[in-house]
Order: structure tokens, then sequence, then C-alpha cells
């Protein structure tokens, strides 16, 4: 009998895409602590975060592959996270404005019954074109951005605010879904 899979996050974005790629599993959302340990990098952090989220789920059932992740925006090496309300949203916008950042994701699964681990990071770079006030000011007042690291969706209206990627699309919605295929087929989960 296949191991059944956790999806340890309550990302609605995350969901669609697991449904999108015709896996079955079900969620079970960690809540961990998320902030920023001083001295850390972002890389390490954001596979902190997804391993402590796998670790809770994990610890809540008997056996099953747990997907947890983490993803986060990086400029110039500082974390941006999700906007704490519209002004902060305002905030983030205008330093992403004519840039280039970081969209990072820890990725972490763990088969519970064996406690074993497979952990990576997935980086893409995203290109934002000049951003005028009035356009920051609207997405941030439209309430987009309030649930997103970096305070953008690139799957709705966010992506107007986009002048280029490079890497992997599904990463910036939140689970890099390449990466993910491979690591679920290393723990030997069939997906086709």
């Amino acid at each position: 009998m296949d191991s059944p899979i956790i999806l340890a996050s309550s990302s609605p974005r995350r969901r669609e895409m697991l449904k999108q790629i015709g896996l079955r599993f079900t969620v079970d959302p960690a809540d961990v602590d998320e902030r920023v340990l001083p001295g850390e990098e972002p890389e390490a952090y954001a596979v902190r975060v997804a391993q402590d989220k796998a670790r809770i789920a994990a610890g809540r059932v008997d056996r099953g592959i747990i997907i947890a992740a983490d993803t986060i925006v990086v400029l110039d090496n500082m974390i941006l996270g999700k906007p704490l309300d519209e002004a902060d949203a305002e905030r983030m916008l205008s330093l992403l404005s004519g840039r280039q950042h970081r969209v990072m994701t820890g990725l972490v699964l763990m088969n519970a019954s064996t406690e074993k681990i497979l952990a990576d990071v997935v980086t893409t770079f995203v290109r934002f074109k000049p951003l005028a006030v009035h356009e920051i000011r609207a997405y941030a007042l439209s309430g987009e951005p309030l649930d997103k690291a970096g305070a953008y969706g690139i799957q709705e209206k966010g992506a107007l605010l986009v002048d280029g990627i490079e890497g992997d699309y599904f990463n910036v919605v939140g689970l890099p879904l390449c990466r993910l295929g491979q690591m679920l087929a290393e723990l030997g989960v069939n997906l086709f």
C-alpha cells in the first residue's frame, strides 16, 4: 500500500498545484515560529522553517510522506516575508520596483515512519518593471499582496508588476513542482 501524502501547509496555492499534477493528498497545516534567527542566511532560513513544518506534521501521524515548503522573497540578502498591512506592502513593492530579486523555496519531504528527510532550496530570479507610485498604491490596497511573501502574487494581478523571470515559475507561486516531482520519486512515490 502506498504511503499517504500530507501537505503541511494551509496555502491554497500549494493545494491547487498539487491537484494540478494529480497528486492525492491530505492537508495538515503546521504553524511554526517564522522569525529569522540572528545571522541566518536566507537559504538556511527557508529550509529550517520547512523542516520545522515537516517535523510537526510528521509527529501527528504514524506513516506518510510529508511535503513542507517555505517561500521567501530575497532582495540584497534581505528576506521580505508577508506584509503586515497595506503600508508594509507598499514599502516592499517600492523596494522591488525596477530591480531583480530572488524567490527561494525551502522544500522538505519527510517519510514519517522512517524519518528520512530530503531537503532542498529552489531559487528563481524575478525582475520587476519600474513601478509608478499609483501602481504600487493601487496594488497594495487591492488586498492581493497581504498573504504573499514579498507582497505580490505572480499568478494573479501581480504578474503585471513583473518584467521577467529566470527559473521555475511554480517556485514563485510557492511550490517548485519540477523539483518536488524529483524528490517524490526519490522517496518511491509513483506520479504516473
